[in-house]
This record gives structure tokens, sequence and C-alpha cells, in this order.
């Protein structure tokens, strides 16, 4: 099975920039989506943005035009690059691969991203 390891979080204060790296230990390159997800305290887990293996995105509202995904299958990474970040965007952010294009099926350990006002 495949592991997924995230890195890149950190504190930054509104308005910063972060970009998060999830890198795969197997090829990614017929999953049919991966994605990155975000868990904040005391919420659900949400989709923040997806890409499948044909690199078509889809973006959460709430980060649309602050926040792109990207996807090396050659390197097995998915990156999300952070934007004009606010404090509704503190929480853990999560690596995703679904093989089936629907919720994820194997997760990563997480990394946390906190936004200072």
């Amino acid at each position: 099975q495949v592991q997924l390891v995230e890195s890149g979080g950190g504190l930054v204060q509104a308005g910063g920039s972060l970009r998060l790296s999830c890198a795969a230990s197997r090829s990614i390159s017929s999953i049919h989506t991966m994605g990155w997800y975000r868990q904040a305290p005391g919420k659900q887990r949400e989709m923040v943005a997806t890409i499948t293996s044909y690199g078509a995105t889809k973006y959460a509202d709430s980060v649309k035009g602050r926040f792109t995904i990207s996807r090396d299958n050659a390197k097995r990474t998915v990156d999300l690059q952070m934007n004009m970040l606010k404090p509704e965007d503190t929480a853990n952010y999560y690596c995703g691969l679904s093989p089936g294009g629907r919720w994820p099926e194997v997760w990563g350990q997480g990394t946390l991203v906190t936004v200072s006002s």
C-alpha cells in the first residue's frame, strides 16, 4: 500500500504563504485523484483541493484564487501552494489518495498549519 508523508506546515502570519508537499512511497501515476484536506479543531475533515491523474483540479470555494494544487507523477509528489493565508485556514492538513476518485482511502499523518492574525 502507498504511504503518504506530508511536510511544509508551520506558523505564518495572516497574508503570508506556505507550500505543503506530499511524498508518496510508490508511483501515483495511475491513481485517479490525489488531494489535500484539512481538519480544524472541533470540525469535520473537508476537501481543500484535488487533482486527477489527467490534471483536472477542484478547489473548495474558501480557497479559490489563493491556493494552487500541483502533481508531479515522476517525483511522486503532490504540492499545495497556499497564498494570502487567513486565520480561518488554521488546521491540520492531510494528503489523501483516492483510487476511485471519491473520498480518500489512504491518508498521510498530517501537517499543522497555524495562521496568526
